[in-house]
Order: C-alpha cells, then structure tokens, then sequence
C-alpha cells in the first residue's frame, strides 16, 4: 500500500524499437518497479524529430521527474537510490 506523505516519480523511458540496450534498460525498469512505485512513460524517440535529434546517439535514457538520469547503461542501485529521493519531495 502507498505512502499517501510520498509522492509517486515518473520515469521515462527514452528509446525506440529493435535496440538491444533500451530491452535491457526496460527489463531494469520492471525489476525496480516490483521495489519502489513510480509512473512509466516510454517514449519512442522516432516518433519525433526533435527527440531523434537529441537522443538518438545516447538511447537508451531514463529521466526520472524530467531530468535526464542514465544513458546508454542504467545502475539500478543508483536509480533506486533517484526514486527514493524524488519520493521524498
């Protein structure tokens, strides 16, 4: 049961179909989200000119509350630890 004094984070999930590395980020996504509560929002960046442009080279990224956290490999302690804190505010 939530916390109703914490705050859910949103996390994004930057990356587009077919690449290896942004599976391997959304299979670190699922394993956190059965630890800690957050809002996912999977973004593919062909969808979108301006997201190809910034993002295409760096994919996959995780923003967690729309600030850019992970690129290209995500340290899921070091995700747990930004959920905690975005948690918090």
């Amino acid at each position: 049961m939530s916390d109703p004094a914490r705050r859910v984070p949103r996390v994004t999930l930057y990356g587009r179909p077919g690449c290896c590395l942004c599976e391997e980020a959304r299979d670190a996504l699922e394993r956190i989200a059965a630890e800690v509560e957050f809002e996912l929002d999977e973004r593919d960046i062909e969808t979108d000119d301006l997201l190809l442009a910034r993002y295409l080279e760096r994919i996959p990224v995780i923003a967690v509350d729309g600030v850019d956290r992970f690129e290209l490999i995500v340290d899921e302690a070091a995700l747990r630890a930004h959920l905690a804190a975005a948690a918090m505010i």
